[in-house]
């Protein structure tokens, strides 16, 4: 979006939750001349805003009664919601402009609502990032942010799920936050497919110097669901967990699970069919048993005795 017209909303999202406002607060808001933002009042009234002048003490810029949007409208808990969630994505994607919004909504409350906003705050904390952090990882949202606002191609190599690597020239349209993983959706030109490539498994990126003219069905191509995870084949499997796993299967797969008799947790879940599978049921140790299907079974003991045979060499 222009600067410009970036500015003149956020300047009317200000006028409209106040009654009125200097214009030498808004040059200071949005780090403008006030002359800059007397061009940008008369741009606002020429639009079919009408704005009203107050002269004297206490004197201001405002809109007309008649336009104000009540404050009401966004009760302390919509706004705590709203600052809470920009603040978890702030978390692993930064943006200035987060800040500046947070910023914005802000602005037009008094010192009790501020500080009432600020207690319901500290009561839902969003935090994507991982322990310890992860700057790379920040590094790369940030720079594909750059990309896909610029419509810019971009190369990278990339490792697959079986550990193979190619490289890739890439149309950036979108990044997803997905199953605690950050996705690139974009058009890849080594498949002629659109793509959704793991962040995690993107190595060498850059920024080229060459152009793309967005393509007109990349909106309707996003698939949330499970058909846009892998792209494998899937399985159902039959999964046994002794009970003292219960803690640890409520945590991993909620409720959505059958107790046995004998205290035992059978959990039926359908999950990508490939090398990722193993290590995954291998986290849970000797807590679980794979029932079906054969094949699984047959490769986590293939696995198992590979690992005996390593520590027992």
């Amino acid at each position: 979006m222009d600067l410009k017209i970036d500015r003149l909303i956020s300047i009317i999202v200000v006028l409209l939750t106040r009654e009125r406002v200097q214009a030498k607060q808004l040059a200071e808001m949005f780090d403008v001349s006030v002359r800059t933002i007397l061009r940008d009042i008369e741009s606002i009234n020429l639009a079919g805003i009408p704005i009203v002048t107050y002269q004297g003490a206490g004197g201001g810029i405002g809109i007309a009664e008649g336009y104000r949007i009540d404050k009401s409208v966004l009760t302390a808990d919509d706004m705590a919601a709203i600052i809470a969630s920009l603040k978890g994505v702030a978390t692993t994607l930064p943006d200035n402009r987060f800040d500046v919004l947070m910023g914005k909504l802000k602005y037009p409350l008094s010192s009790s609502q501020l500080e009432m906003l600020n207690l319901k705050t500290r009561q839902m904390i969003i935090d994507m990032s991982p322990w310890g952090g992860n700057e790379q990882m920040k590094e790369k949202t940030s720079l594909l942010r750059k990309a896909i606002e610029d419509f810019k191609i971009i190369s990278f190599s990339y490792r697959d799920a079986n550990g193979a690597t190619t490289q890739r020239l890439v149309e950036p349209y979108s990044l997803l936050w997905k199953g605690q993983n950050w996705y690139l959706h974009g058009w890849c030109l080594l498949r002629q497919d659109y793509r959704l490539f793991k962040l995690t498994r993107i190595k060498e990126m850059q920024i080229t110097d060459q152009a793309f003219e967005p393509r007109k069905d990349q909106a309707d191509s996003i698939k949330l669901e499970n058909e846009w995870l892998p792209n494998t084949d899937l399985v159902e499997l039959d999964l046994l967990f002794i009970p003292e796993m219960k803690n640890v299967v409520e945590e991993c797969f909620g409720e959505d699970y059958y107790q046995q008799d004998d205290g035992s947790i059978l959990v039926q879940i359908t999950l990508p069919d490939n090398n990722w599978i193993y290590g995954y049921l291998l986290s849970f140790g000797a807590g679980l048993k794979v029932l079906n299907p054969p094949h699984v079974k047959i490769m986590l003991a293939n696995i198992a005795a590979e690992i005996i045979k390593l520590y027992t060499s």
